[in-house]
């Protein structure tokens, strides 16, 4: 028996020894977790359902409005341009909506079925309210009106003097007495035609008068040209006779390179 007790008891002081150091470890685990809890950004709150319990919980309902007898509302600015109670046939173009087809003739007249925009009422020949009339257009489109038919934006940037004459992309819109077909904003190419208030008589004037001191390019905005001639005495002579025929024919212009007057 001693010599068994001998052999048995360092074994179980090497299993103490163990379970020690695994409840060591375990201990170290918990408090770990339990220190990383209380420092996270959760520690201390409520959970939802006990906030919710002790506030209440706030459902609103869809509010249903009331049926309102206010005029419509103008979203594109059209009503207040719009004639109310006129005759149908009268209104701008812009206070209605017609069912436009490209089966027509060009250039002669067509019927085609409007209506007017939402807020706009027109009557009859006969003073009855319509919601529906015929109105005749000429069949074309709106990029084929008459110049004098639109409006377009004019650019002061493009050069007028120029060989070939030089075009922009302007952008156009239509009367709003007339009716077209399709849309009513256009894109057009058009010749450089702008103004920059030079006129040719005074132009002319002074090239024929104060030429030789550089008057008239100093006046059409060409100083680089006015310094030479005039310190020297217009080309002695004759770069004002040639200026004189330059601006004569057109040839020389404001320095812009816009039209005269």
């Amino acid at each position: 028996m001693a010599a068994r007790c001998h052999i048995w008891r360092p074994d179980r002081g090497r299993c103490l020894k163990t379970y020690g150091i695994i409840a060591v470890l375990f201990t170290d685990l918990v408090f770990q977790c339990v220190n990383g809890y209380l420092s996270s950004p959760h520690a201390g709150q409520e959970p939802p359902f006990a906030r919710d319990a002790q506030q209440g919980a706030v459902i609103s309902s869809p509010v249903v409005p009331a049926a309102a007898s206010a005029p419509p509302v103008d979203e594109d600015g059209y009503i207040a341009e719009c004639p109310s109670g006129g005759q149908c046939s009268r209104l701008p173009a812009d206070c209605i909506r017609c069912s436009f087809h490209h089966n027509c003739t060009y250039k002669k007249p067509a019927t085609f079925t409007c209506r007017p925009r939402k807020g706009v009422h027109c009557i009859d020949e006969s003073g009855q309210a319509r919601s529906n009339f015929s109105l005749s257009v000429t069949c074309q489109f709106c990029w084929q009106l008459d110049p004098s038919q639109y409006r377009c934006s004019n650019s002061t940037t493009c050069m007028t003097v120029s060989c070939p004459r030089r075009r922009y992309n302007a952008t156009c819109h239509v009367l709003e007495h007339v009716h077209c077909l399709g849309n009513r904003r256009f894109q057009k190419r058009l010749y450089c035609n702008w103004t920059g208030g030079y006129k040719w008589s005074t132009a002319l004037a002074l090239s024929i008068t104060l030429g030789g001191f550089g008057a008239d390019r100093f006046y059409l905005g060409q100083w680089r040209e006015g310094l030479g001639k005039l310190f020297s005495f217009g080309g002695l002579g004759i770069w004002t006779l040639i200026d004189v025929l330059l601006i004569g024919v057109g040839y020389v212009g404001p320095a812009d390179g816009s039209l005269y007057i």
